[in-house]
This record gives structure tokens, C-alpha cells and sequence, in this order.
């Protein structure tokens, strides 16, 4: 299994209303592409930004390249992305999940 993580960041005010987005957008899109198996959004505020780490969970590289193309390694952005985030990676990161404990 592999693990896909990306983060960034939003204004503190703004960050409500970026989870939602995220809900409507990513986080759909990654339910709905097969091989996908959840993920996490964590939140951490840092002063008066908020960063959020995702973490997918896929079955296989593959399983990733189905969700974001060709280049894997790319974050994949949506429309308001720009809106919300003041930083953010625009590279991903994939790790290989060698153990899962309950």
C-alpha cells in the first residue's frame, strides 16, 4: 500500500471554509478513484495560519497515477486552491505503508 501525502496552508479564517472545499473537490475525487483506500486530513494551527497534512491511503502506484496523471509526483490543484492556500507543496510525497498497527 502506499501512502500519498500533501500539505498546506490557509489563514486562520479561512480555514473552515477550506476543509469544505476540500470535502467538495480532492477528497471526493480521491473516494471516487478506484484503488484509493481513505484518507486523513490533519489540522494544525501555527499563529494565525492554519496547515493541513493529507494523507491518502492507495492500493499501488497505480492506483495514484489514476488519480493524478501522468506525473504522480504533482500536487493536483482545483480552481479556488489559490483562494484559500497562502502556502503550499507542489510536489507530493509517496511512501511505501510497511506496517499498520491497530
Amino acid at each position: 500500500m502506499m501512502v500519498r501525502t500533501w500539505r498546506g496552508r490557509t489563514r486562520l479564517e479561512d480555514a473552515d471554509h477550506y476543509l469544505a472545499y476540500l470535502q467538495e473537490t480532492g477528497l471526493r475525487e480521491y473516494r471516487a478513484t478506484p484503488g484509493n483506500r481513505g484518507v486523513q486530513v490533519l489540522r494544525r494551527d501555527v499563529g494565525n495560519e492554519v496547515e493541513f497534512l493529507i494523507l491518502s491511503l492507495w492500493e499501488s502506484m497505480e492506483a495514484v497515477r489514476k488519480f493524478a496523471g501522468p506525473m504522480p509526483d504533482r500536487a493536483v490543484f482545483y480552481p479556488e486552491d489559490e483562494q484559500y492556500l497562502t502556502d503550499f507543496d507542489r510536489d507530493v510525497h509517496h511512501y511505501e505503508l510497511l506496517l499498520q498497527a491497530p
